[in-house]
């Protein structure tokens, strides 16, 4: 079945265009809440603690991050589709949840809801994007996938605030999320196909080094992923804080809920729409050099929130924070996809968005706590410092190279693919003398000095695995060889030897 499977952005264009609209929906749940939950609490509550408040960011984050994680594991057992159909099924009773809320403890477990949803989602459609556009689009895929969602996020986010500012704080402003997560379901139940098949595809000619232990190396071992990971989470531990926080703000300076609604969506829509430019700009440009300038300019403007007060300076400010994320957010994807093998890569991508939305939890309690104990400029003056340091260790910690190579295969790794009958073909670079004392059944016999004469007998859709006596040598040579005439060729780890021994 992979053999008529392409992989590309243009092969794949209709159905990448579906999962950029159903991702646009998973967006608009969130951007349900972004602008007024904070006056929804303690108009139908009497929820006024910071710490409270911050509450459901915390539920949030904490579900969602869980939910990502097994999203990640699950995706390959299950199904991408299977879990995106999964999430947006949960999304559905959420509205009418916080419509009908009689408590905040509701509330709170509406928000749960919305974490599990949006984890199930969002990480589908990401992982599903990868899947279809191959290595050279993806950041470009990213930036695409990431730019609808927090398009849809600011576009929401306004509208809800224009809606609750003319007709009251609740029920009109959530019958928006009603429309979002029915139209999801649909769009996902009628047009969306499973990706797992291009993955398959892709890994069986990707010569990435695996991952001894996706989790751990994602978390803290390897240095490439774990900046990433930590930078992920210090980011939306600052958006968390601004998602919390800075309606409170812009209240206590006597804004309405439009002027609110433009200045929260201000940062959201930049994020958006600037991932359509920034996304691409990781296909070319360093990732490490996007990371840690995307990091820095975020630290810098939420600094200077505590010393504004004008509007107009308050949204330069929001769309300042947007440009910052929108240079990190479709890298960190893209940079965890490239340093990553096919059949790890949904896990990896699991770990990394664990860690990064628990960053919404961190963000909200620290916060929360913070602005009750010492005050909200206190609290924001943490997060800046904190996002600022995370750019400090990208810079100092991430290498530049980000693809780690395979140069040999291991002889499981042949066995398998000559199970699964692909097209490979081993190739014994040792003189006929050596070939006919021993060798690797069905491996053909061409000696390194008359390889590059026979090229032109060699078919460019096969993997060539080559081997000599112990590996490493001939073979090595030999490899490299078929690469530099664009073939797909590596040289087989402990050569014929360890092959025959461990028969």
């Amino acid at each position: 079945m992979t053999d008529t499977i392409r992989i590309g952005l243009k092969e794949n264009w209709k159905q990448f265009s579906i999962l950029v609209i159903v991702n646009a929906f998973v967006g608009g749940m969130i951007g349900m809440e972004r602008t007024i939950f904070p006056q929804f609490a303690e108009l139908e509550f009497g929820v006024a603690s910071k710490t409270a408040i911050l509450s459901f960011i915390t539920a949030f984050g904490i579900t969602k991050a869980i939910a990502n994680y097994f999203t990640g594991r699950l995706a390959n057992k299950f199904g991408r589709k299977n879990l995106l159909l999964f999430g947006w099924i949960i999304a559905i009773p959420i509205p009418f949840i916080l419509i009908y809320a009689t408590s905040w403890s509701w509330v709170i477990f509406a928000n749960m809801l919305l974490g599990v949803s949006q984890g199930l989602t969002w990480s589908s459609t990401v992982v599903m994007k990868i899947d279809l556009v191959g290595e050279k689009d993806r950041g470009f895929a990213m930036g695409l996938n990431e730019f609808a969602g927090y398009f849809a996020v600011g576009i929401v986010a306004l509208l809800t605030g224009y809606i609750a500012n003319t007709y009251g704080i609740t029920p009109y402003p959530f019958y928006i999320g009603i429309f979002i997560s029915i139209m999801g379901l649909i769009l996902t139940a009628i047009w969306v196909k499973d990706t797992r098949v291009f993955a398959q595809k892709e890994s069986v000619t990707d010569n990435t080094t695996q991952l001894e232990n996706v989790f751990f190396e994602t978390t803290l071992k390897n240095k490439t992923l774990s900046s990433v990971t930590q930078a992920g989470l210090v980011n939306n531990l600052n958006d968390g804080m601004i998602w919390g926080l800075l309606p409170i703000v812009l209240l206590s300076l006597n804004f309405d809920n439009a002027n609110i609604g433009i200045i929260t969506a201000t940062y959201p829509t930049v994020w958006g729409i600037g991932q359509l430019f920034t996304g691409k700009m990781s296909d070319h440009y360093s990732k490490k050099a996007m990371l840690f300038w995307g990091m820095l300019l975020q630290g810098v403007a939420i600094l200077f929130i505590p010393f504004s007060s004008e509007f107009y300076v308050l949204v330069c400010i929001s769309a300042i924070l947007g440009l910052g994320t929108a240079l990190v957010y479709p890298t960190f994807l893209s940079t965890i996809a490239q340093a990553t093998s096919p059949k790890q890569r949904a896990e990896s991508i699991g770990t990394f968005r664990l860690w990064r939305d628990l960053g919404y939890a961190f963000g909200a309690i620290i916060s929360g706590v913070t602005a009750d104990l010492f005050g909200i400029e206190y609290a924001i003056f943490l997060i800046g410092g904190l996002t600022i340091i995370s750019s400090l260790i990208i810079k100092f910690r991430m290498p530049e190279q980000i693809k780690v190579i395979k140069e040999c295969i291991e002889i499981e790794e042949v066995q398998q693919v000559f199970q699964c009958k692909k097209k490979i073909q081993i190739i014994d670079v040792r003189t006929k003398e050596e070939y006919q004392q021993s060798h690797i059944p069905n491996a053909l016999n061409i000696s390194l000095q008359d390889l590059k004469n026979n090229i032109s007998k060699l078919d460019p859709k096969v993997q060539y695995v080559i081997a000599c006596g112990k590996g490493g040598g001939r073979s090595a040579d030999g490899a490299k060889l078929l690469k530099e005439y664009g073939f797909n060729a590596m040289w087989l780890c402990g050569g014929t030897d360890k092959w025959i021994n461990s028969i």
